[in-house]
């Protein structure tokens, strides 16, 4: 399984702050449910890699 490789599974995807400082990313995807805790710089790092990733896709689509 790679970055290209299609599945067709259905995801929900939740974001948001915790009551510790951290920001969650919450993934529930087939009765699995994957919970990322990240401290605020590791986030707005993550957050620059999806704005980079979503240029370039943009950028295929031309």
């Amino acid at each position: 399984m790679g970055i290209n490789t299609e599945r067709d599974v259905e995801a929900n995807l939740q974001i948001g702050p915790t009551d510790k400082g951290m920001v969650r990313l919450f993934i529930e995807a087939q009765g699995l449910e994957v919970p990322m805790d990240f401290d605020p710089e590791e986030a707005e790092e993550i957050a620059e890699e999806i704005r980079a990733a979503a240029a370039a896709a943009r950028s295929l689509k031309r």
